[in-house]
């Protein structure tokens, strides 16, 4: 029989799904309150995102090239 070579604990623990579900609601009650804000600030994640790719772009091509 084969054995699992790197047990990982599933499922998490209900304060674990609590939690989620509260950071879910409140995303959403921003989202509803707020939209222009929510909507500036979801736009500077995805700036953020792609000035970080860009970044170990750049970082990468120095060092390796």
């Amino acid at each position: 029989m084969a054995r699992n070579m790197l047990p990982m604990k599933t499922g998490g623990g209900a304060l674990r799904k609590v939690i989620g579900v509260l950071v879910v609601l409140a995303v959403l009650a921003l989202v509803v309150q707020h939209p222009a804000d929510a909507a500036g600030w979801a736009i500077g994640a995805v700036h953020l995102v792609g000035r970080v790719i860009s970044g170990i772009g750049a970082f990468l091509r120095d060092t390796l090239g």
